[in-house]
């Protein structure tokens, strides 16, 4: 079953289950979540992209990849006594 499945054409826009949906932004393009109603894209999961993408990346997003710093964890206490020694 379509998330848009339900959907109807109202004076205020498409509605779903009482939320009315705005259509994707160009950041949206290429994600999963995405729907068409007639000849409109719309997200599955949010009825308003445009406030996620607002703060940055929308957290919805499956075409965008996170990047993680691979940063080592260093220990304090051995840190400070390698300091001690003269160590690196």
């Amino acid at each position: 079953m379509s998330l848009l499945e339900n959907a109807a054409k109202t004076a205020e826009g498409v509605m779903v289950n009482g939320f009315v949906l705005s259509p994707v932004v160009e950041q949206c393009a290429g994600c999963d979540r995405v729907r068409e109603f007639e000849g409109e894209q719309f997200c599955s999961s949010y009825p308003a992209p445009e406030k996620k993408w607002a703060a940055g990346r929308c957290n919805f997003a499956t075409h965008v990849k996170t990047q993680v710093a691979a940063a080592a964890k260093v220990n304090p206490l051995k840190a400070s006594k390698r300091a001690a020694k003269g160590g690196h």
